[in-house]
């Protein structure tokens, strides 16, 4: 069975009362478990966090590469100037896809340039909720890609 490590950024636990306009009413409860659901449906099995902090994005996305067939993450904030989340994408070789519930190229100019895209896969932008159940459609691609 395929296996994703699905990780949420900074302030993704606010989901649901956090500019509405810009992110929907969904709760991440309400996103993780559509995940959950679309995950079961496509036969995959996903593992699930949200962390606030930089340094435990990176200790996650570390442990990702002893178990992980792919990465989905949404580095939140940090997508715009967290090289170290990028390195250690770089680093493991797992193949991550970058998602974002806003289209980040409709928004402020300081969000239009991901410093992680470039290490990614591919990246999903402007779906809402959408946007994470297309990145684990893409992870579960390239992982049976990879084992080709």
């Amino acid at each position: 069975m395929i296996k994703v490590r699905v990780l949420h950024g900074p302030n993704l636990n606010l989901l649901g009362c956090r500019e509405l306009d810009i992110y929907g009413p969904l709760t991440l409860d309400q996103i993780d478990e559509r995940v959950k659901s679309h995950a079961d449906a496509l036969g995959v099995h996903v593992e699930i966090s949200q962390f606030n902090s930089e340094g435990e994005l990176v200790d996650a996305i570390h442990e990702t590469r002893d178990w992980a067939d792919a990465i989905v993450i949404n580095p939140g904030a940090y997508t715009h100037y967290s090289i170290a989340l990028r390195d250690a994408i770089a680093a493991v070789k797992v193949p991550t896809v970058e998602v974002h519930l806003s289209n980040i190229y409709a928004r402020e100019e300081f969000r239009r340039e991901s410093v992680i895209a470039p290490v990614c896969a591919g990246q999903i932008s402007g779906f809402g909720m959408a946007s994470y159940l297309l990145g684990l459609e893409a992870a579960k691609y390239l992982a049976e890609k990879s084992e080709e």
